[in-house]
């Protein structure tokens, strides 16, 4: 018998790695004798470097930058055990929980910290990063992440009252981007980008239109997002020598602010599901390989998670024949919807009526709890 437990985190509960050992304890009770595999996955968002550093066996390290409004903090980042792949989460330095004490701040906040997280990564001598762009506080385009990587961004007169750096606000006011005092790695190092939407740079699905009122943006800061991202992607473009109005619809280009705008067409990076980019680097499909029960989990099962999430990339991946059992906290997929989507079952961890706050308290027991109680059904 082999059993390969590939969860996400329980988001506020447990971690990849966490859920995975809580799976596979659960399976032991039942097959003491199986094959049994953890393997902690991500969909590129946050606790994806904490899901790949387990898969690695490395520890994360840590560089000071500053947050999205420029104060200082320590960021956290990882590599492979041979030194050439470096994962970098943009939240690290530009992340929304790390500027809520200040009250958030739209129009300033920018991607400068995530430059230089990446800048040291390139003095390291890494040969890929991959940047994982969830969770960010910043609607820059990416700019002031190419700013931390030595471009110079020239400005018309900026707006009256603009904040400093190289925020969302001011893009409206960029005349020109030099990039020839790019780091000299910059455009050598492979960048590959994890993004889990869809969604444009600009207009009513765009970065700003859709995100900026999760990072505080009103309707008037959202004009003024959406029209400055429209405004850099034509800088951008000129500077690339690229068609600005396919960079404005592009998809995925809204992800995180539009990040993408930036690291696509001068620094050659591309995009890519980041199930996609984590299933590769941590080689899903052979730790499925020859698997007959496949657990998987996260802590919310519904209509998201079979688009591109990791219960999406598990179920589309695992071998023909092998049972694929979803543990969650919560199920809200009915069991047609479950078998529809080509899984086996799906199971939540609340044993019965209980309080949120104590199944966040004891979340791994739980995930054991009925990891153990869907292979007994199994082993019938």
């Amino acid at each position: 018998m082999r059993i390969v437990c590939v969860p996400d985190s329980f988001k506020g509960s447990a971690s990849a790695a966490q859920a995975a050992a809580a799976l596979a304890a659960g399976a032991r009770q039942v097959y003491p004798g199986a094959e049994i595999v953890e393997l902690p996955f991500a969909d590129g968002g946050e606790g994806t470097l904490d899901a790949l550093l387990a898969v690695w066996g490395r520890p994360a390290e840590t560089v000071e930058v500053v947050d999205a409004i420029g104060r200082p903090r320590t960021a956290r980042f990882g590599r492979s055990a041979d030194g050439t792949t470096a994962i970098l989460e943009a939240a690290e330095g530009n992340g929304l929980p790390h500027v809520a004490d200040a009250g958030l701040q739209p129009l300033r906040a920018d991607t400068y910290g995530v430059g230089l997280i990446a800048r040291h990564l390139l003095e390291e001598g890494v040969e890929e990063i991959l940047l994982c762009i969830g969770g960010s506080a910043s609607t820059d385009g990416g700019l002031g992440l190419l700013a931390a990587l030595g471009a110079h961004i020239r400005y018309d007169d900026a707006p009256s009252g603009a904040e400093p750096g190289f925020g969302g606000g001011r893009l409206n006011a960029v005349r020109s981007i030099d990039v020839t005092g790019l780091h000299p790695a910059a455009r050598r190092v492979r960048w590959r980008i994890a993004v889990d939407v869809d969604n444009p740079l600009t207009g009513e699905r765009g970065a700003a239109a859709v995100f900026g009122p999760q990072k505080g943006a009103t309707g008037a800061d959202v004009e003024v997002l959406d029209a400055g991202l429209a405004h850099l992607a034509d800088v951008v473009a000129a500077q690339a020598g690229a068609d600005a109005d396919a960079l404005r619809s592009a998809a995925g280009f809204g992800a995180a602010g539009g990040m993408p705008l930036a690291l696509v067409p001068l620094l050659d990076a591309e995009t890519l599901p980041g199930s996609q980019l984590v299933a590769e680097a941590v080689g899903l499909d052979a730790a499925l390989a020859g698997a007959d029960l496949v657990l998987t989990g996260e802590g919310a099962l519904d209509t998201q998670s079979l688009g591109g999430k990791v219960v999406d990339a598990v179920r589309t991946r695992a071998p023909r024949g092998a049972a694929v059992v979803v543990i969650a906290g919560t199920v809200k997929l009915t069991a047609a919807q479950v078998r529809g989507a080509g899984l086996t079952a799906a199971f939540s961890i609340a044993p019965g009526a209980a309080a949120l706050q104590d199944l966040l308290a004891a979340a791994p027991e739980l995930i054991e709890d009925a990891a153990a109680n869907a292979c007994a059904l199994l082993a019938r």
